[in-house]
């Protein structure tokens, strides 16, 4: 029998481009849902996030949901995704202050108005687009190239590349951190199902990812 993931509907995320992208990336189940039982006895959850930090982290609490995330992470894999992965740390400046999760310890800050480009152009925020990931040993990452492109949007950042939980990092302006873990938590900055062949790929490890670091 496939295993089940689930994909936390909070009413916030690309949820349904996400689970195609686990359909395609391997045999398994997937349940776009917020039911608390469901997420609970699924083999592997996924956390996704669009949009304003705050109005993901209230869609969580609304649900009773952020309690849900909590739990999981203590028994089973979890990936987090764009803003999945940024209310998975302490605290967001968006949204006049933002109390996250703290899976991760730090924050998430705007990237800089006044950055610019090696050339010495002015670099327009949100960043959007392909770039450039620098890997940090992980399992996740197997099968993917170091330097691998992939697909973001985001006016957030994780600054912090020396903390300990860092799995990537990327430059736009500044180094900023594009994937972070811990024991069972696995969370990017980009779109993995934005992010073809490679999102597809890291989907297809995330469904075999034994938790480990």
């Amino acid at each position: 029998m496939p295993q089940t993931v689930a994909v936390i509907d909070y009413g916030s995320g690309n949820l349904h481009s996400v689970a195609k992208a686990l359909e395609h990336a391997g045999s398994c189940r997937v349940l776009v849902t917020s039911d608390i039982n469901e997420i609970r006895f699924a083999d592997r959850v996924v956390l996704p996030g669009v949009g304003a930090m705050g109005d993901c982290m209230h869609g969580l609490q609304d649900r009773g949901l952020d309690s849900v995330v909590l739990d999981v992470i203590q028994e089973k894999p979890l990936m987090g995704v764009c803003v999945g992965m940024q209310i998975l740390t302490e605290f967001g400046e968006e949204s006049a202050g933002v109390d996250a999760l703290g899976v991760f310890p730090g924050q998430i800050t705007q990237f800089s108005k006044s950055m610019k480009c090696p050339e010495g152009r002015p670099l327009k925020v949100p960043h959007m687009g392909w770039n450039e990931l620098l890997q940090r040993p992980h399992p996740m990452w197997a099968g993917i190239s170091d330097r691998t492109r992939f697909y973001f949007v985001h006016s957030y950042r994780y600054a912090n590349t020396k903390a300990t939980c860092v799995a990537g990092t990327c430059h736009f302006g500044a180094p900023f951190v594009a994937a972070l873990s811990k024991p069972n938590v696995f969370a990017v900055q980009f779109h993995p199902e934005k992010s073809h062949d490679a999102g597809i790929r890291l989907y297809r490890n995330f469904l075999t990812w034994d938790g480990t670091c």
